[in-house]
């Protein structure tokens, strides 16, 4: 068959493409690629060729083609030099080009329960994976990290023997619970005890060991404190920046770690998500029960924080950092994409990395589970005609960025702030008291704002009735919840 090696160019692209000479038969650097290319995206390795300087490619031509692909098929069945064979027939195929033979290997992606794909029978030596530069050797924490998403059971559904359900916030337990009720306020699980509560939402389970409940990893991860939640996972961080003065090193900032705040995922997702719209224009409307100020845009950030907190994978370091920027915000978060990025793009398949911990986004009703919460946040961005957004993947350590732009499709950035802050009504100006204070009284909220009790009082009936605030506690020493933007 006569070919034309441009035809391959395509595989260029997230460095999917390998030549090799082969001049003296199968080179042991193939299996390394075969490695590497199986625990990334694929990809096809040429053999008989070389590429130039300039990056383009000349055939070297192989000799004795039938016994080359004999020895290939012999070392990828061999168990002591591959631990899997990927290949069926039809991926290995034979051109010829310029009179020259060429054997065209076509590796594909290895499934999540397959990876990690490793030579020469060594699991922690002999696992690979592509980068700019070619293959290059996985760390032992790369392997783990794959060795724990080859399971359909994910890490976050640990029974944590060592806790104890009191090592759990309560407070955030019962803002969770207040959330969970203003969205399905009829729900059988309303009337339920705390401890029954948690256990049938996957934040407790029984343990085999002593046949008690314990925190499960997500619910210690959802609920717990900080310094608690790191004897679980001792490189969990979360980090948020907003940098909207080119002139400060940040305008605003909220670690974990800080000890002024519980330093959990539930009280993280809030507050930030509450920072990430705070700038976003819409009208602020009460129509019944109806929710008419949170748009599409709104819907969007919370599924991205909310993809970012639930695929993150809390043993590997450097954490959760989300940046907000006058012109794009920034989500990242260690560990790779498990279904691969173009089939996250693509959507229709749903496989968190922390299924129990999205779970729990999706009982108070944050969070797709068809898989179709990316491609929906790039329609959206689309419909607003901003420039869409952008999904970067990086090896060594893992970690998946999503980048949301506010800039115009054709690049060009907004050269005001993104939805300058508006004329806010009553209502807002009281959420935004009660999000600085839950402490607030009626009679403190009154004369912060300048108006009657009265006013007061009947407008915080009616954000009572539409499922905006809740009250906890009693009057004098109750809080109230924000439970709607």
């Amino acid at each position: 068959m006569v070919f034309d090696l441009k035809n391959f160019d395509y595989y260029r692209e997230g460095n999917r493409l390998e030549v090799k000479k082969a001049k003296g038969g199968l080179p042991n650097s193939l299996w390394d690629t075969y490695s590497s290319m199986a625990n990334c995206y694929g990809g096809v390795i040429l053999l008989g060729v070389v590429e130039r300087e300039d990056g383009s490619f000349s055939t070297t031509g192989l000799q004795n083609i039938e016994k080359l692909k004999k020895d290939f098929w012999n070392g990828i069945n061999d168990r002591k030099k591959v631990s899997l064979n990927l290949l069926t027939d039809d991926d290995i195929k034979t051109y010829e080009i310029h009179g020259d033979v060429v054997l065209a290997i076509h590796i594909p992606r290895a499934r999540r329960e397959d990876r990690p794909v490793y030579i020469n029978d060594d699991l922690f030596g002999g696992t690979f994976r592509r980068n700019g530069e070619g293959d290059y050797h996985c760390t032992a924490s790369e392997v783990r990290a794959m060795l724990r998403d080859q399971t359909e059971a994910t890490a976050d559904m640990k029974v944590l023997d060592d806790m104890e359900i009191s090592d759990l916030n309560m407070e955030t337990v019962h803002a969770y619970r207040s959330r969970h009720m203003a969205v399905k306020p009829d729900h059988v699980w309303s009337k339920l005890t705390d401890e029954a509560y948690l256990e049938q939402i996957g934040a407790v389970r029984r343990s085999r060991v002593d046949k008690k409940l314990h925190p499960t990893g997500a619910g210690l991860l959802m609920f717990g404190e900080e310094y608690k939640i790191l004897y679980e996972y001792p490189e969990y961080f979360l980090d948020y920046r907003e940098v909207l003065d080119p002139t400060i090193r940040w305008t605003d900032r909220l670690q974990s770690s800080s000890g002024d705040w519980t330093g959990n995922l539930f009280d993280f997702f809030f507050r930030v998500y509450h920072k990430l719209a705070r700038d976003v224009k819409v009208p602020f409307k009460l129509e019944g029960i109806t929710r008419t100020e949170d748009t599409p845009v709104h819907k969007a950030l919370r599924e991205a924080l909310a993809n970012c907190l639930a695929n993150t994978d809390f043993f590997l370091p450097r954490g959760i950092v989300i940046r907000k920027d006058m012109e794009k915000i920034t989500l990242e978060n260690p560990g790779y994409i498990r279904t691969g990025k173009e089939q996250m793009l693509r959507g229709g398949i749903s496989d968190p990395r922390n299924k129990a911990l999205m779970k729990l986004f999706n009982i108070i009703g944050i969070g797709e589970r068809a898989g179709s919460g990316v491609p929906d946040i790039f329609a959206v961005w689309e419909s607003q005609g901003w420039a869409l957004p952008e999904v970067q993947e990086q090896y060594g350590p893992d970690r998946t960025t999503l980048t949301l732009p506010f800039v115009t499709a054709c690049c060009e950035p907004i050269n005001e702030p993104i939805n300058e802050p508006i004329t806010a009504p009553l209502e807002q100006r009281i959420l935004e008291q009660l999000d600085a204070n839950a402490a607030l009284s009626q009679p403190a909220l009154a004369k912060k704002l300048g108006v009657s009790l009265s006013t007061i009082k009947r407008t915080m009936k009616a954000l009572t009735k539409a499922g905006y605030v809740h009250h906890e506690g009693s009057k004098k020493a109750g809080r109230w919840i924000v439970l709607k933007r």
